[in-house]
């Protein structure tokens, strides 16, 4: 695994759960994390809050609160990055907005189309858009010979039925976008990966447990998700797998992570597998 000392990466959606993690971890490995999301201030859940936490984890946490469903916050956000660091290393696209009410059942039909901006304007096109943005900081690191990426952070919801017919899409999106991405960015020496959680006890799933039945004795812990994205990141042939799935129980088997608990939780059931 190559270091990322250093590095400069944005994290989006990073106040809470999968994109908290991710911070934490980069954090872990040196790097300088703009954290994004809509809420700031003292206290959890912020921002701010994951900010500090990057930086009592050993890298250096930048907080900027960016609402990703405004085009223009977006550009803000890149734009003081160019100001501040020159150039990213890393993007990590996490941001997703969890429609209200949740759509934990029902067809289509029984969902308002709101549903469909939540989970395929923010969960898709929002990293499109961070991507745009973000395209010409990359190609600063990698004109200069040194590892530039991007990640978008997707679900087995891509090859399979969960929650509803809109989820599906936006995660099925995100990786056509992602390989698709991989062929143009090949020859600016940017490699784009998806990375695959399992059951993560995000925030939200952890307050929702009740409510849906969900077992979390195994689930993934943000952070773990977040360290098997920092290994990736880091991986001396990240290259090789630009325009893959990589899924988290494999990437912690192959770099041997373990959670804050130090523990490694079990894997994630695929197809044909129970």
């Amino acid at each position: 695994m190559g270091s990322l000392t250093g590095k400069v990466a944005v994290v989006t959606g990073a106040s809470r759960g999968i994109g908290k993690g991710t911070a934490i971890a980069l954090g872990e490995q040196g790097c300088t994390v703009y954290v994004t999301g809509r809420t700031a201030g003292a206290g959890g859940r912020s921002v701010d809050e994951t900010a500090r936490l990057v930086k009592e984890a050993g890298g250096e946490g930048r907080p900027v609160q960016v609402d990703h469903g405004d085009d223009d916050q977006i550009a803000a956000l890149f734009e003081r990055v160019r100001d501040e660091a020159g150039h990213i290393d890393l993007l990590v696209n996490n941001v997703y907005k969890v429609p209200n009410p949740p759509a934990w059942a029902g067809g289509f039909w029984d969902h308002p189309i709101q549903i469909w901006d939540d989970q395929v304007g923010i969960g898709l096109r929002a990293h499109y858009v961070a991507s745009w943005h973000a395209a010409p900081l990359l190609f600063e690191t990698a004109g200069r010979g040194d590892r530039a990426a991007i990640l978008n952070v997707s679900s087995p919801g891509g090859q399979s039925y969960h929650f509803s017919s809109s989820y599906g899409a936006g995660k099925a999106g995100l990786d056509r976008l992602t390989k698709d991405m991989a062929v143009e960015l090949k020859p600016k020496g940017v490699a784009t990966v998806v990375l695959y959680p399992g059951v993560v006890s995000t925030e939200f799933i952890t307050d929702s447990a009740a409510q849906t039945g969900m077992d979390l004795s195994k689930a993934q812990t943000p952070l773990f998700v977040g360290r098997a994205a920092a290994a990736l990141l880091g991986a001396d042939d990240l290259m090789a797998r630009s325009g893959s799935i990589q899924w988290v129980e494999d990437l912690a088997e192959e770099f041997d992570l373990l959670d804050e608990h130090g523990t490694r939780p079990p894997g994630y059931p695929r197809r044909g597998e129970s």
